[in-house]
């Protein structure tokens, strides 16, 4: 007899996000912003004195000065991934013992749940309130009575574009002994980050990307911040040379930028606010389609709809991609004349939606 699947793996589907070119592409949560040609330059020299033959820092030491300074804390206490994903995945795998209970909620990043999953945990999830609020009371609760040992969510949320405050979260991490995994992939475009307090908790792991704000998704580069105790811990599972030669160069020399940081999330904000502000004003306009759209305190806005895949496909058919989840759209903030052209196509589908309405 040959070799047969585990049960936990038999039956999964690789993740396949959308496929294909289009003009448009909203759909990722992606920076629109592209490198200026000066950093590229730099960059380029950079590079080109590389000892490729060389393994990479395994602490990823100019990585982690260079991030400290930019965000005001101790490269004591970084980690660095091959993206937030590795890092979810090493504190599911390493952190717990097998079985030890893990709490994600719900919505949220799919992926917290996949990897507990695939670690072989149980996970509970935690339905958020009707307007996407998480009720922090009744996080506490459910971390007592199934014996939780991790807590994972993501502040702001993605797919909700929704945040709670740093008092919340800061009541959430008091509350319990349980390992509290924030992940604030979103943050740099909202102020209620707990990063600055990341030493008083030795219950605390805080998770940021070079994805979102930093423009940088394509180096698939991650954080974990935590307390020293908590830091070796990290350091010591996961891979030694897990981040490459290459990612680390070219994201040391954009945080090395922080006047170039500051405008591009700058920019992503008020991109995302024009978006936000035109999808408004089409729900208004047809709020039979339309039925909701969420304030947002990301690059991204969801819309709650029960056309989702009839106004998915019509972009598409227009060379335009955007997320579709069960009755929601979802879609990232582009540059102000893609959020312009998004906007007046979606009039035109909005408007023949509602007339088939009547």
């Amino acid at each position: 007899m040959g070799y047969i699947l585990s049960d936990k793996v038999r039956n999964l589907e690789p993740y396949e996000p959308i496929q294909g070119e289009y003009k448009i592409r909203l759909d990722a949560n992606e920076s629109y912003l592209s490198l200026s040609p000066a950093i590229r330059e730099k960059i380029g020299k950079l590079v080109s004195q590389l000892d490729f033959n060389r393994y990479p820092d395994p602490l990823a030491a100019g990585l982690c000065r260079q991030y400290a300074a930019v965000y005001g804390i101790s490269p004591d206490n970084l980690t660095v991934g091959d993206g937030s994903d590795e890092l979810i995945s090493i504190l599911n795998g390493c952190m717990l013992q097998k079985d030890d209970p893990v709490l994600t909620v719900s919505d949220d990043f799919s992926m917290y749940a996949f990897y507990g999953a695939l670690s072989e945990h149980p996970v509970f999830v935690q339905p958020k309130e009707e307007d996407f609020r998480l009720d922090v009371d009744r996080s506490l609760a459910m971390i007592r009575e199934h014996g939780i040992k991790m807590m994972i969510f993501s502040n702001p949320c993605n797919p909700t574009g929704r945040g709670i405050t740093r008092e919340e979260v800061r009541k959430l991490v008091e509350g319990t002994d349980a390992l509290i995994v924030l992940d604030e992939a979103y943050m740099d475009f909202w102020d209620q980050s707990l990063l600055s307090e990341i030493d008083k908790y030795d219950n605390l792991v805080i998770l940021k990307t070079c994805s979102k704000a930093l423009g940088l998704a394509g180096l698939r580069v991650g954080f974990a911040i935590a307390g020293r105790t908590l830091t070796r811990a990290l350091r010591a599972v996961k891979s030694p040379y897990n981040v490459g030669l290459m990612p680390q160069t070219v994201a040391e020399a954009v945080l090395s930028e922080p006047d170039y940081l500051t405008d591009c999330a700058q920019k992503l904000v008020s991109s995302r606010q024009q978006l936000e502000q035109g999808l408004t004003v089409l729900s208004e306009k047809f709020p039979v389609v339309f039925e909701r759209v969420y304030p947002s305190v990301t690059n991204f806005v969801l819309i709650r709809t029960p056309y989702a895949s009839e106004i998915q496909d019509a972009l598409k058919d227009r060379q335009i991609a955007i997320r579709k989840l069960p009755g929601y759209l979802r879609i990232s903030a582009g540059s102000p004349e893609e959020n312009q052209t998004v906007l007046d196509f979606l009039e035109e589908i909005l408007a023949q939606l509602a007339a088939k309405e009547g």
